[in-house]
């Protein structure tokens, strides 16, 4: 039956392009998008041969294949986004969002084939179901096929019933579809598929599918985030797995539900309910352990299933998941598709590659530095800044020491509590072995007064680099090694003559521990002299700081410096080389110019970033700042306001002052000019005035101004 399919449908196959996926800035969507606008339409009709899926394989661990330009021939991909701020998305054609149901039918209907994921936002379900009955409407307008893929969830079968009640490990397939019953918490979900399965009964231009996927994992996310996040990050002495772990979760690596969907689009199968599982049968106890062992503490520990819902980063959704006990086989999908597994064997047997992923996507990976120079440059008080701003475990050689002795220590002692056969037994070695080292580190610091030979100390210092925190984040190595031996026997190879082989004439040496960066300090001795002679005094005491020591250190490195195999040989040789920079030059006692230096070389932080009680402490110190640069400023233009109103005052009063001092200058002068008119006036005008204003009185005439010009015209002294 398969056999005579395929031809029909590849013809139809290659008018398939344009693919539509909702949400597609959230992760299952996103992987989706990124793995089909890669894929060539119709590829996956073909059988894959061994050496193909070797090179998928290396394509798909490089993050080059997810930002791929388009390709000529593959799924054109568009859809709709959760955040409207969320940048641009390389792998779609177009992004959609705050579109009205109108416009979204168009776009719909614009696509060959709909895919609707409902796993990772509820609020979903509903706009699933509105754009199958939409598009059922619009059967009649349609010109080619279209496809609508519903990738649900395996939790629409959560409460199924056993097949066989006497043998509980039958496992669900396909064909047992219509047995299933829902969790709860996803009515919504089983009441989608059973509706979009209705819409594609017997018609020919609207085929639908669902796609039940297991619990999802891989790249950058999914449900087992917070697990992969609390294990990287350290923090907690073991991961929590609830309840007894002992239920089996169906999962799925997001990619191969990718492939899944492929395939279901190119081959258009006769089947239209199909499980997306891959084929492992793994507990949650499974999946934490592994995790644990892999990139954590090592350790787990068996809490009450209502201590899950305490865990503020796992949603209900999540917690239902990680919850289910559930047999399922995707027996349609491995007898019928073409898929290049990436995880067909499930998490467990492929950790390593699902964790290089997922640190890759994320980018968490280890920064790795090793700082040297002379006593009192400034090498520890720059280490603990770097450590700090990259979150990185400072690893300084007495803490190292101190650290081994006690956890040898604590081997050594008796323990209590009772431990199963082979537990006693490999505990006995241990207790054997640690106790033969305490012994040679004993008999090694009575021989040397007090000091630790080089085996000891590289051995555990090899230990420390190799620990987990250190594999996690990365480390600064501080002030060891000293000389190029130690660097050598540090981090050398352990398998020496495999790698001898592997290298030829480049001396084995540890990717694991390696430094990736290496910082030279140096500053001129009397620099460095004149910086020990100004430190309290109450600082140098019991420390090498004090003169004789301090002295004699310096001597030391600067002998060892000028050997004819130095250090900084030894990381050229590895083509690492030193970062250098002269403290001495900078002179600055915080080494604060020395520390952005050296971030600048290093470059941004490979971390989660900041946790949410960092980012709260961060935006309370950024309100702190705001409103004291907000008073600040309030009280400096207060200030200038206060300083210009006093001088403006002064200006005035001192302007009405000139002001007056000019009116009187006017007045004087106006009375010095007055004097000889007013003389002029009263010699020779007003006596004959004052006569005719007398007589003007006296005659009362009926015209005073005329009688009295005639007055003065007549008794003009000059005419008379």
């Amino acid at each position: 039956m398969a056999e005579e399919e395929v031809p029909a449908s590849v013809e139809k196959v290659v008018r398939i392009q344009r693919v539509f996926i909702n949400l597609l800035d959230t992760y299952s969507s996103g992987n989706i998008g990124k793995f089909l606008s890669n894929c060539v339409v119709g590829a996956s009709l073909e059988e894959i041969t061994d050496e193909e899926e070797e090179e998928d394989e290396n394509k798909s661990a490089s993050p080059e294949a997810a930002s791929a330009k388009l390709k000529e021939g593959t799924f054109q991909i568009v859809g709709t986004l959760a955040k409207s701020e969320s940048t641009r998305l390389e792998f779609a054609v177009e992004t959609y969002s705050a579109l009205s149901r109108e416009e979204l039918l168009m776009r719909l209907m614009e696509c060959d084939v709909v895919i609707y994921n409902i796993t990772e936002c509820p609020q979903q379900v509903e706009e699933a179901t509105w754009a199958v009955s939409a598009l059922n409407e619009e059967i009649s307008h349609l010109e080619k096929r279209k496809v609508f893929i519903l990738i649900s969830t395996v939790m629409t079968w959560a409460r199924s019933k056993p097949l066989d009640p006497d043998d509980s490990e039958i496992p669900f397939t396909e064909e047992d579809y219509r047995r299933r019953k829902h969790h709860p918490n996803f009515l919504d979900h089983i009441n989608a598929e059973k509706m979009v399965l209705k819409f594609g009964k017997n018609v020919r231009k609207f085929e639908t599918y669902i796609v039940a996927a297991g619990l999802q994992y891989g790249m950058e996310g999914g449900l087992l985030h917070t697990f992969f996040k609390t294990a990287w990050l350290g923090e907690v002495p073991a991961l929590s797995v609830f309840g007894d772990g002992s239920n089996i979760i169906p999962a799925i690596h997001v990619l191969d539900l990718a492939g899944v969907i492929q395939n279901v689009i190119d081959h258009v199968p006769k089947v239209h309910y199909l499980v997306a599982v891959d084929e492992s049968v793994q507990t949650l106890e499974d999946v934490v352990k592994c995790i644990s062992k892999n990139t954590g503490p090592g350790k787990i520990q068996k809490l009450p299933k209502e201590n899950a819902f305490l865990t503020k980063d796992l949603t209900q959704e999540c917690l239902d998941h990680l919850l289910v006990n559930l047999r399922m086989e995707a027996l349609f999908v491995k007898e019928n598709f073409n898929i290049r597994w990436v995880a067909q064997t499930g998490f467990v047997e492929n950790i390593n590659n699902i964790l290089k992923e997922y640190k890759q996507s994320r980018g968490l990976l280890p920064i790795k530095i090793c700082i040297f120079g002379p006593p009192a440059v400034g090498k520890s008080s720059i280490a603990v800044e770097l450590c700090k701003y990259y979150k990185l475990h400072h690893i300084k050689l007495k803490d190292v020491i101190s650290e081994a002795i006690a956890k040898l220590e604590a081997i050594v002692a008796p323990q209590e509590g009772g431990e199963e056969e082979g537990e006693e037994e490999e505990e006995e070695e241990n207790v054997e072995d640690a106790q033969e080292l305490l012994d040679g580190i004993k008999e090694s610091m009575e021989q040397n007064a007090g000091r630790l030979e080089d085996q000891y100390i590289i051995r555990f210092v090899k230990e420390k680099l190799k620990s987990m925190p250190c594999r996690n984040q990365g480390y600064i190595l501080d002030g060891f090694p000293k000389t190029y031996d130690q660097a050598k026997d540090l981090f050398n190879q352990e398998d020496e003559e495999e790698e001898e082989e592997i290298r030829g004439k480049m001396f084995p040496f540890d990717k694991l521990i390696i430094p990736e960066f290496v910082c030279a300090l140096d500053a001129p001795d009397e620099f460095l002299k004149e910086r020990v002679m100004n430190l309290p005094e109450s600082l140098v005491a019991g420390t090498h700081y004090t003169q004789d020591r301090f002295l004699r250190a310096l001597s030391n490195y600067r002998d060892i410096s000028t050997d004819d195999e130095t250090l900084l040989n030894y990381f050229d040789e590895l083509e690492i080389h030193p970062i250098h920079i002269d403290v001495g030059k900078l002179e600055d006692a915080q080494n604060r110019l020395a520390i952005k230096q050296l971030i600048k070389e290093i470059g941004e932080p490979r971390n989660y970033g900041l946790t949410d009680e960092e980012k709260a402490e961060e935006e309370r110190r950024a309100a702190e700042r705001r409103l004291a640069r907000e008073a600040a400023e309030e009280a400096e233009r207060e200030h200038n306001e206060a300083v210009e109103m006093a001088e403006k005052i002064a200006r005035w009063e001192e302007w009405n002052k000139q002001l007056e001092e000019v009116k009187r200058e006017e007045r004087e002068l106006l009375e010095a000019q007055s004097i000889p008119l007013r003389n002029y006036l009263m010699t020779y005008v007003m006596p004959t005035l004052m006569q005719g204003v007398n007589e003007c009185c006296k005659v009362r005439p009926e015209d005073p101004v005329d009688f009295l010009a005639e007055y003065l015209f007549k008794h003009n002294p000059e005419t008379q």
